[in-house]
Parts: C-alpha cells; sequence; structure tokens
C-alpha cells in the first residue's frame, strides 16, 4: 500500500521523482564555528545537537519549543523518501548557518526509519536536530501533518504564526518567510 502511495504522490510531484539529487550546500566545520560563534547559550545547545536524530515524541518536541521561547522557531517537516524534501534540504543547510544565530531550526522527520533518516542525514547534514516522528503525531500536533514538507513558523512567544506547505526552493524564499512570520 505504501509503494502505491509513494508511486502516486511522485507522479503527482513530476519532475520530482526520480530526478537528480539536490547539490549539497553544507557548510565546512569552520563556516559553522565562525557563524555560531557567541550564539546565545539555548541556541548553542540546539547547535551541539545539530544533523542528530531525538526520539521522545511530542513530549520531548513540545518541550523543546517551551524551551526555545524567546526566540523563532522554524520547524521543518520531512522525510528521506520525500523527493521534494530532499530537493529543499539544501536551502535549509544554508538558512540555518546564515540565521542560527537568532532563529532556532528544527526538524521533524516523519514516516521514515532510521537507517534510512541517518543515511540521508549524512549525505545532507543540518546544523539542528529533528525530532523523529514515524507516525506523524509531533507533525499533526503543530498543524505540520499530511503534506510532506511543511514549515511551520512560531514566533518568539511560541505560538504557530504560518505553515508552509511544500518546499522551499530557494534561500531567499525562506529568510523572507522568517522575516514575515517568525521575527
Amino acid at each position: 500500500m505504501r509503494t502505491l502511495v509513494l508511486a502516486a504522490v511522485c507522479i503527482a510531484l513530476l519532475p520530482g521523482c526520480g530526478s537528480k539529487e539536490p547539490a549539497n550546500a553544507a557548510p565546512s566545520k569552520a563556516e559553522i564555528q565562525k557563524a555560531f560563534a557567541g550564539s546565545p547559550p539555548k541556541l548553542t545547545a540546539l547547535h551541539n545537537q545539530g544533523n542528530q536524530l531525538l526520539g521522545g515524541g511530542k513530549d520531548a518536541f513540545h518541550a523543546r519549543l517551551d524551551q526555545l521561547r524567546g526566540y523563532p522557531v522554524v520547524v521543518n517537516s520531512w522525510g528521506s523518501w520525500c523527493a521534494p524534501c530532499r530537493g529543499e534540504f539544501p536551502v535549509f543547510q544554508k538558512v540555518a548557518v546564515q540565521q542560527g544565530k537568532r532563529v532556532a531550526f528544527l526538524g521533524l522527520d516523519a514516516q521514515d526509519n532510521d537507517g534510512n533518516a541517518h543515511k540521508f542525514l549524512k549525505q545532507y547534514p543540518v546544523t539542528y536536530p529533528s525530532y523523529k516522528d514515524p507516525d506523524v503525531k509531533v507533525s499533526n500536533s503543530i498543524h505540520a501533518g499530511g503534506f510532506f514538507p511543511t514549515t511551520i513558523f512560531f514566533d518568539k512567544n511560541g505560538k504557530l504564526v504560518y505553515a508552509h506547505p511544500g518546499p522551499y526552493k530557494d534561500a531567499k524564499d525562506l529568510i523572507a518567510d522568517i522575516r514575515r512570520y517568525a521575527e
């Protein structure tokens, strides 16, 4: 059944499925250290978990959102199986470094398995952690379930202010939405 659903999604999103993988835009360790030097402690703690898959479900995810109060938060719901998600990852690789000293980024790895997710994150590392969301309960709790990718914006008070269904094709569009909705 999942194969049929994925095939239908690929047909609907052509040419996204089966197309060439995007170029990796991961910055070097030196670029990351320079960009995040002097980051506030809450964001430093987030950066220290960069590229990790975290468990804990809804409780752990919402506790992290609570810890990040005072900072805008951008949450990207993705899956390694999702061609549009893969396509937008280089955008998040760039923007999370550019904005990461004042904006918190989190990922939600939805409907995925750990092996594929780890392999994907090794290929496209990001400077923020992703929470495992195999049953989409976390995504649904923030209105990000059902369409992949979806990016959710929280303001510095923790209020959900915008949901962007679909991929970001370039950094300027994501940065514009951060400025519009998260700051």
